[in-house]
């Protein structure tokens, strides 16, 4: 099944959603601010993404620049930041299968579906 990882408080999300909504599929929402992936999922989808954890990461939010910009932080310590703190994963992610996307440009999601 189909997977979005959404914030219904960002414009790209949402214009993912409403692609996933249009295209007929089965899809499922994972609101991640309120129900956070653990790391084992969180580790997955970077695999899956085939990116770096720092390329997750949404580097302009104020949690990032105060807490842990320009530390030397290893792959690790990256997720946890992330579990911690999950408005700090990029937005949105889609899932099928073993693909996985970030939805930024909102076409990327065309990769997937």
């Amino acid at each position: 099944m189909i997977k979005i990882y959404h914030n219904n408080r960002c414009s790209k999300s949402r214009s993912a959603l409403e692609i996933l909504e249009n295209s007929g599929k089965d899809f499922e929402i994972i609101k991640y601010l309120e129900d956070a992936p653990t790391k084992e999922e969180l580790q997955q989808l970077i695999k899956m993404l085939n990116i770096e954890p720092i390329d997750l990461v949404r580097k302009n939010e104020a949690i990032w620049k105060s807490e842990y910009k320009n530390q030397d932080l290893s792959n690790d310590a990256i997720i946890d930041a992330m579990l911690a703190h999950p408005k700090l994963i990029e937005r949105p992610i889609v899932v099928n299968g073993n693909n996985a996307v970030i939805c930024r440009p909102t076409e990327n999601i065309n990769k997937v579906l």
